[in-house]
Parts: structure tokens; sequence; C-alpha cells
């Protein structure tokens, strides 16, 4: 069955978000866990997440995917932004365990100038200090396009992360098809050999949730601009190739591209039309 969803707005409520997700023929989302610039989270209502947990197992809706804000950096060179990565990240942890078996996806951050190994060093630790024995939220690091000093531009640097975290059963990685491809990985030519490689340096049983998204940018311009499926230089023939590849089809996919409701709501029922088997 083709799990597909995408990003929704959080505001009102985890039981809106499962209405409007149903509403446009998803059967999951995404969603930020507070203001995408950071900050404080809203007050967890206690009520709208039992409403939600009802409305999402009558709706197979499970698994979600929570976002980190965009602003955090967990290998700041800045002591008191790596806290603030920290303190927020074990926050959203804990709000997260009030909707067991959820996941949840962060950008791996900037070295600004440390280095990529220092960087690593510094993610692996703040990971090392928040995860917890019994938590049941997967935290996947996300695949990025490696523009400026961002660490996770490259398969082997993410493995470096996770073999330094020591809970690793915790751990998994969203591979986002935008960053990928402007990160220099061939997934229009080459998928097969992608995906390989990716297998070989981090593990294929560690893939656990894809962003889905057509690029603005060519292969390996580093930029991370998303754009509309079948708009951007992706195209519809590899993304159709992406949700029905044997090692990826049975992964939940979620958009990022820059639409509204109704946009999304194209784009979901197109990859069910795609997609090679039962969507819902």
């Amino acid at each position: 069955m083709l799990k597909i969803g995408c990003h929704l707005s959080s505001s009102k409520g985890f039981l809106s978000m499962g209405k409007t997700a149903v509403e446009i023929g998803a059967n999951t989302f995404q969603f930020f866990t507070r203001n995408p610039r950071g900050g404080k989270a809203k007050p967890l209502d206690l009520e709208d997440v039992a409403a939600y947990r009802s409305f999402a197992q009558e709706h197979s809706l499970f698994p979600i995917l929570a976002h980190a804000p965009y602003t955090l950096n967990a290998c700041a060179a800045d002591e008191g932004l790596r806290d603030f990565a920290k303190n927020t990240m074990a926050d959203d942890l804990s709000r997260l365990e009030h909707i067991p078996q959820s996941m949840y996806n962060f950008h791996p951050g900037s070295h600004v100038q440390q280095g990529a190994e220092k960087g690593i060093e510094l993610i692996s630790d703040l990971l090392n200090q928040i995860l917890t024995p019994d938590q049941s939220t997967t935290v996947l690091l996300e695949t990025m396009a490696g523009k400026g000093s961002e660490v996770g531009g490259r398969f082997e640097e993410l493995r470096a992360i996770l073999d330094r975290v020591e809970l690793n059963d915790k751990m998994g990685v969203c591979l986002d098809t935008c960053h990928v491809f402007d990160g220099g990985y061939n997934i229009v030519a080459e998928l097969d050999s992608v995906l390989e490689g990716f297998d070989r340096v981090i593990g294929l049983s560690r893939l656990r949730a894809v962003h889905l998204n057509d690029s603005k940018n060519l292969l390996g311009s580093h930029k991370d601009r998303h754009e509309k499926l079948g708009e951007g230089n992706i195209g519809m023939e590899a993304l159709t190739a992406i949700v029905n590849h044997p090692a990826l089809r049975e992964l939940p996919f979620y958009l990022e591209t820059p639409n509204e409701l109704p946009g999304y709501a194209r784009e979901i029922a197109v990859m069910k039309e795609v997609y090679q088997g039962e969507c819902s």
C-alpha cells in the first residue's frame, strides 16, 4: 500500500491535521513540532491527542513524521545554540511519547567552519544526551544537499553520526529526493546505483521515510530548492520509479513541495495513479 502524505500546519492540533490528511487523500502526514523558526511549543492538548489517536486508528494514519524547526543547529560553534537545539529536541521527543511509534526528523546542522568531523562529533554527542532507552519515537537524520557547511550531504557523514550514537536502535534516516539530487546523487539515471551505495554505506534497514520532492536545480547544484512533482529537474518518470522501487515502495512518502492543500491533493492523487499496487 502506498503510504503518502504532505506537510500540514499543526496550529489547530492533531485531530485537525488528521482530518485534513484524510480530506486530501493522504494516509500519513508531517508537521512541525513548533514554529519552524524555533521557540516554545504550545501546551500539549491531551484531549486533542486522545481524539486524534482514535481517529488515526480508524483511518490508518500511523506512523506520522514530526519535523524539528529548521533553525536548530546541533553542531553550532556557539554552545548556547547547541543547548537550545538539545533542549528543544528533548522536549519534542518527550511530547511525542503521547503518540507512540511516531518519527522525528531533523536537519543535522551546519558545522560553521569547524569542519565536518567536528560537526559529526557534536551532533552525535547531542543525540547521546537526549535519546532514552524507553522512547518509542525513532529519530531520523535527513539527507542534505551539502550547501555551505551543512553536515549530511554525503551518506558517509550520516553513517559517521550513527556510528557514534550509543542508542543506535532509536535512529534512522529520511531520504529527501531534492536534497540527494542537489547533493550530486543521480537518482534520475542511476537510482539503483544510488540505493546500492546507500545500502553499502548506511544500510537500507536504516531508511525509514522519504521526502518526495522535485528540484528547481540541476544535479549537484548543492542549493536545496524544492519544486512541485514533475515540474523540476528530477521529473515524474524518476519520481514514479522512486515510489515503485522495491527498496522504497513500502516506506512512507512525505511531500514538501511548494503547494497549498489543493496542490497537495493533486500530487497525492497523481502518485496513487502511478503506484503499482494497492493505494488505500
